[in-house]
């Protein structure tokens, strides 16, 4: 094989790969001779089938595999002499169009290498962890809302209220005639919770006890099944109940209603919980200031391609982001979105910072664990409900999607190798103090 390099450019890098006519007719020989054993053919043996037999009857067939071989070896070779890795697929292209058996094989290889980035002194970088501890009035707050959420309701006198609980039978028709899944017996609706069709549970305001009602309303246009969309039906109401919201009680009872063994439990429940959504929020805003500071104090060049092509998806989305009231995120009918200062800013950002914190993993040895990745597969599928089984095998059979649920796994461990090294002080602030930081964080990303 002979290399001539034709460009080195910054990070673009060209090179003519030449396979001799000698070295494609010994792959086809190689190949034909691990072959040779298992072909039959007749008037001979299995296995002592002539070579020069064997040549003329598969040679052909085997020359474009033995080329696709040669040059790929070619190519292996020269990245391990060479060092260089490239920063997406290589462009590979033959240079003698009018090729024939007996010639040599001459390729153009083209492609942007990865930079050489000297990892930055660690041990000079200060930054500041937030620290929030749940208070008594956070607490507090919780435990309202978990008493809401596990609200009661008692038998009434009167007619029922918006906030009132009702139970009752029901019959819904279209034309005269019931329809599948219209019909129901003890029933609870709490009107104003905007459960059923619009309009249905206003018209059970002022009922009580006993009463029957009929409610006539409108399926909507784009109501889910088919038969039922835009037509009109009247749901036949026996009311067997009405029901006022309790005031809600925070004591033991309600404790356990939520499987602590008294309030207090529940309450420290609250804490520890609380502060660890404060730690999520606190680790963001740490790793967003790490990251600024890695950014600042590296340096080095980009390949443009990385840049150009991480450019166009971050255009992409600000695009969806913009327009998501008109267009699904899943639409992608419109034209071309352009790039823009804005997207090439972020893009440099994320390709610098992508192949920084990938460098020092790389050297540290992180890797992502089978028992993490599987601990993420498991959360991802948990997003659907009766589909865990069919959405395992469709990660397993996809690559791309692997690589997407192993990425933020392998940047935070990379990211917690990092803070390891670098001199972290805890500073205690509020809740809402937090919470601005975490504003600002998300007002930067946008």
């Amino acid at each position: 094989m002979q290399v001539t390099e034709t460009l080195n450019e910054g990070l673009k890098r060209g090179y003519t790969l030449t396979v001799t006519a000698d070295e494609l007719a010994a792959k086809v020989d190689e190949k034909l001779v691990e072959a040779q054993p298992d072909i039959e053919m007749k008037g001979f043996r299995k296995g002592k089938v002539p070579m020069a037999l064997l040549k003329k009857q598969f040679g052909q067939r085997l020359l474009g595999e033995a080329m696709q071989d040669a040059v790929d070896g070619a190519m292996e070779q020269h990245f391990k002499d060479s060092g260089d890795r490239p920063a997406m697929q290589p462009e590979v292209k033959m240079t003698n169009d009018e090729w024939k058996e007996g010639d040599d094989v001459v390729v153009s290889l083209s492609y942007e290498a990865l930079p050489a980035i000297e990892l930055p002194a660690l041990d000079g970088v200060s930054l500041e962890k937030l620290v929030v501890k749940a208070e008594d009035s956070a607490v507090q707050e919780a435990l309202e809302n978990l008493a809401k959420s596990a609200q009661n309701f008692e038998e009434k006198d009167g007619t029922a209220e918006d906030g009132d609980q009702v139970t009752m039978d029901f019959v819904g028709s279209i034309d005269g005639e019931p329809f599948e899944g219209g019909a129901a017996e003890d029933f609870p609706l709490v009107l104003g919770s905007g459960q059923f069709i619009p309009g249905f549970e206003e018209q059970l305001v002022g009922v009580k006890a006993g009463d029957t009602k009929d409610a006539t309303v409108s399926f909507p246009g784009d109501y889910g099944a088919e038969h039922l969309a835009g037509k009109e039906a009247v749901f036949a109401c026996t009311i067997k109940a009405v029901k006022a919201p309790a005031e809600a009680t925070i004591d033991d009872d309600l404790a356990k209603q939520f499987g602590a063994e008294d309030l207090a439990a529940l309450k420290s429940q609250i804490a520890e919980r609380l502060e660890a959504e404060y730690g999520q929020a606190s680790r963001a805003v740490l790793k967003r200031s790490l990251l600024d500071a890695l950014d600042e104090a590296v340096t080095f060049d980009l390949p443009p391609s990385l840049v150009d092509a991480e450019s166009k998806q971050i255009a992409h989305q600000l695009w969806h982001d913009a327009n998501k009231e008109n267009t699904a995120e899943t639409d992608h009918s419109h034209g071309e979105i352009e790039r823009s200062e804005e997207s090439d800013k972020l893009a440099v950002r994320r390709v610098k910072l992508g192949l920084l914190l990938a460098e020092v993993g790389q050297k540290a040895e992180i890797e992502v664990s089978d028992q993490e990745m599987t601990q993420a597969v498991i959360a991802q599928a948990r997003q659907y409900p009766g589909q865990e089984r069919a959405f395992f095998e469709f990660i397993q059979k996809n690559q791309q999607m692997q690589q997407q649920l192993r990425a933020p796994i392998f940047e935070d461990k990379v990211v917690d190798h990092i803070l390891e090294k670098v001199t972290v002080t805890e500073k205690e602030i509020s809740k809402e103090d937090l919470q601005k930081a975490v504003e600002t964080l998300e007002d930067d990303a946008e």
